[in-house]
């Protein structure tokens, strides 16, 4: 349906038209809760690498025909010190014992204790691997022999991943401003289910990559879409705890769910076929999920629009008004009505420091949380236990998000989460050695904090941008945090120059970002803007006295939204 000109140029104060429909009716509650299972996948596949790569133990295989006797195939592998055991001795996983001495050895009637292995020569697993199928029956490692002078592949195939994310960040929220939330949204999903199925299939391990990295567009893309369909269709109190806790909560369900799917399914294409389906069963939600009427009032389908909150209204068992938008409509500047895309972000002084601003605290937020959690790995015990550990423990920090998000200051609520992790990095350099538990507890404790950081400047940045640019915007956001993800890694490798020195980089950094996020405006108690001239004044942007009559006419619409949402602006 081509958009109605008269309402093309008209923008209404959404909040308070749709206000009779209440906050928690049947409507919301379908919205809320299947658009929170929408992400349960992505939980479930964030992390799936941890499964999918892990390198299994494993030790240069003999020939199979070569006429070694039992004492000589078990003594066939030297042994060299250990760097992560302290210097123990452990058998070599990359090299082994010349095959022809052995051979000669055993053939003379020679025991290994007879004779010096030290002078023996060794050669690198000319003939492969044998990997220890104990935990897993198949991983990537094991089926493309990643090992070795080949192990550098493994975290490779992370980076390819995070790539894919960084490119589904640039592109996906501009597509869903200009094509709509909701077909993006189900694309992306039937995306990551299709690129999944196929991966299943992979003949190498390029071939694996390339699909690893389509399935990481679609996954991000699919969050960050399903994330502001939620915040433009919910009221003012729900989208606060969706944008917080329901979407992150649902997110770590998820995650908890990895380590019990990669229990029982220890092949890795089963494992991919398995984590498949979540994604498929999500399709169907297409019929049950409606697109925001609030893009596609910016949009000018205002007729859509209506139909969609008349279809809400008979759900709720309420009887809408006979025209929705029809009080409080405004014109719009026509370079508003103009398809935005992610220059917009960078085009006047205020949305580009802020912008700025976000993109800062975005990355070093990811910098911190990937890194924290990559250092788990370097815990002791069962890989399935601190898997699911690493899950719990986060799920605290998104209740406490939510709490802060309904009841406290944005700016209040990033400034504290930011900086009180920081410190909580910084003290662990003075915890002495021998009480590794107390570091383990500030470092808990700094990941805490960072977590609920990041569900927090989640929903602080779709509320300050307007509808018209929010979907790019976020996906900016994201794509910019991308670059974190990337170089985390890096900051756990300084461990082998300083242990300290990860924390202090970690803990100065998002100290900084908690200081940095005090120059953002303040969005609590505020409506969602619905154009550009609604958003808040970035601190030394001064906002210029009107002296046209656009700028006139922008002034009084922001004030008419303001004044007309009083409901809005007092939180119980």
């Amino acid at each position: 349906m081509p958009p109605d000109s008269s309402a093309a140029n008209k923008v209404t104060d959404y909040e308070a038209a749709t206000s009779f429909l209440g906050e928690w009716g049947a409507f919301q509650r379908r919205v809320f809760f299947l658009l929170s299972l929408s992400v349960v996948p992505n939980g479930l596949t964030a992390f799936s690498i941890v499964f999918l790569a892990d390198t299994p133990d494993h030790r240069c295989a003999l020939p199979a025909h070569l006429n070694l006797s039992a004492a000589w195939r078990n003594s066939s592998i030297p042994l060299e010190e250990d760097a992560i055991r302290d210097g123990a001795l452990v058998p070599s996983k990359c090299s082994r014992y010349k095959v022809e001495n052995l051979l000669k050895y055993s053939e003379r009637g020679l025991l290994p204790l007879d004779v010096n292995l030290s002078n023996v020569p060794k050669e690198s697993c000319l003939d492969g691997w044998e990997f220890d199928h104990s935990v897993y029956t198949s991983t990537i490692v094991s089926e493309w022999n990643l090992v070795c002078d080949e192990s550098w592949k493994s975290p490779l195939t992370s980076s390819i991943f995070f790539c894919g994310v960084f490119t589904g960040s640039l592109i996906s929220g501009q597509l869903s401003d200009r094509f709509g939330r909701k077909i993006v949204m189900f694309a992306t999903i039937a995306l990551q289910a299709v690129s999944r199925f196929i991966q299943v299939f992979s003949p190498s391990w390029m071939v694996f990559c390339a699909l690893y990295f389509i399935m990481g567009m679609g996954q991000v893309s699919n969050y960050i879409v399903a994330f502001v369909l939620g915040m433009e269709v919910l009221g003012p109190r729900t989208r606060t705890v969706f944008s917080t806790a329901a979407v992150s909560l649902f997110f770590g369900v998820g995650y908890m769910l990895l380590p019990l799917f990669a229990f029982f399914i220890t092949d890795w294409r089963m494992l991919l076929l398995a984590l498949m389906l979540p994604s498929g069963l999500c399709l169907p939600l297409w019929w049950f999920i409606p697109e925001s009427p609030r893009w596609l009032l910016s949009q000018g389908r205002t007729e859509e629009a209506e139909a969609i909150l008349r279809n809400a209204a008979e759900m709720n068992n309420i009887e809408p008004p006979t025209v929705i938008f029809s009080s409080l409509q405004n014109r719009v500047k026509t370079e508003e009505r103009r398809p935005c895309n992610i220059c917009d972000l960078l085009r006047s002084p205020n949305i580009r420091w802020i912008s700025i601003t976000l993109w800062v605290i975005w990355n070093t937020i990811t910098i911190a949380y990937f890194a924290l959690s990559l250092n788990t790995a370097n815990l002791n015990g069962n890989a399935y236990f601190n898997c699911f550990l690493s899950a719990l423990m986060e799920m605290p920090a998104y209740i406490l998000s939510w709490v802060m998000f309904r009841w406290c200051s944005r700016r209040m609520s990033v400034f504290s989460s930011l900086s009180s992790g920081g410190l909580f990095l910084l003290i662990i350099q003075l915890v002495p050695a021998h009480l590794a538990a107390l570091s383990i507890t500030f470092e808990m404790l700094g990941k805490f904090a960072v977590s609920t950081a990041f569900a927090v400047v989640y929903a602080y940045t779709a509320e300050l941008y307007p509808t018209v640019l929010r979907n790019t915007a976020v996906g900016a956001c994201s794509m910019a945090s991308r670059i974190g993800s990337i170089i985390a890694p890096f900051f756990i490798y300084l461990r082998t120059y300083s242990v300290s020195l990860p924390y202090i980089l970690m803990g100065s950094l998002t100290a900084v970002a908690g200081l940095l996020s005090l120059l953002l405006p303040e969005s609590f108690g505020m409506p969602l803007p619905d154009t550009i001239s609604h958003m808040q004044q970035f601190p030394g942007c001064c906002q210029k006295t009107p002296n046209t009559k656009d700028e006139e006419k922008a002034a009084e619409e922001k004030s008419l939204v303001r004044r007309s949402s009083p409901q809005i602006n007092q939180q119980p």
